[in-house]
C-alpha cells in the first residue's frame, strides 16, 4: 500500500489532494504532476510514503529542477513508486550506465566462467571449492538510509536534523510544520 499527497503553496495558504500514480512511470512525469498542481509557479510537494517503510518528498518550485528527499534509498529501491524517484544522478550514477551495464553482461560473461560453473576462491576445512560472493563496489547497489537532499523543507519549517527523525505518519509531521495539517486531513 502507499500514500500519495500533493501539497501546493498559494498566496492563501496552501492545498491538499491526494493523488494517483498509476500513470506516473518517470521522475518526469511526476515532475510535470507537481507543475499544472502548481498555482503562479509556487512551490508543489509531492509525497510518497509506502506503508511506513519508506517516504519520499519531490519538490518543485516553478522551473527549477525538482528536489527530492528519500526517507529509506534502498527500501525505496522494491517499489515502482521508490524506483521514480530513485534517480541516477540521485544515486551517484552516469545516466544509463545500468543500461549499458546490463547489454554489455548480456553480451558477455563478465566472470570468466561457463554457465553454472562456481568461481573457485576460496577452499574450506575439508579442500571443497566454495565460492564467495564479491561484495565490493556493486554498481546497482542502492545504499540503507536516507538518500537526497537534506534542506528540501529547511525553509519551510522542517530542518535537516527534523527530516531525518521523521519516521512513521511522517506526513503529518511535515504537514504540521507547514501549517497544513487540516488542509491534508481533509483529504486523507
Amino acid at each position: 500500500m502507499y500514500f500519495a499527497a500533493l501539497l501546493a503553496r498559494t498566496e492563501d495558504g496552501w492545498e491538499a489532494s491526494d493523488t494517483e500514480l498509476d500513470d506516473v512511470e518517470t521522475l518526469s512525469d511526476l515532475t510535470d504532476l507537481a507543475r499544472e498542481a502548481s498555482v503562479d509557479e509556487d512551490t508543489v510537494l509531492v509525497y510518497i510514503e509506502q506503508e511506513d517503510a519508506w517516504f519520499g518528498v519531490l519538490r518543485v518550485d516553478g522551473e527549477e529542477d525538482p528536489r527530492i528527499y528519500i526517507s529509506d534509498a534502498s527500501a525505496a529501491a522494491r517499489s515502482s513508486y521508490g524506483e521514480i524517484l530513485l534517480t541516477d544522478e540521485l544515486l551517484g550514477r552516469e545516466p544509463g550506465a545500468e543500461d549499458e551495464i546490463a547489454a554489455l553482461e548480456e553480451l558477455v560473461d563478465l566472470d570468466g566462467t561457463e554457465d553454472g560453473e562456481l568461481e573457485e576462491t576460496r577452499s574450506d576445512a575439508d579442500g571443497v571449492g566454495a565460492a564467495e560472493p564479491d561484495l565490493d563496489d556493486d554498481p546497482d547497489a542502492v545504499p540503507a538510509g536516507p538518500l537526497g537532499d537534506l534542506g528540501v523543507l529547511a525553509d519551510l519549517g522542517v530542518s535537516e536534523k527534523d527530516l531525518l527523525t521523521l519516521r512513521t505518519d511522517a506526513l503529518a509531521e511535515i504537514a504540521d510544520a507547514l501549517g497544513a495539517a487540516e488542509v491534508l486531513e481533509a483529504v486523507r
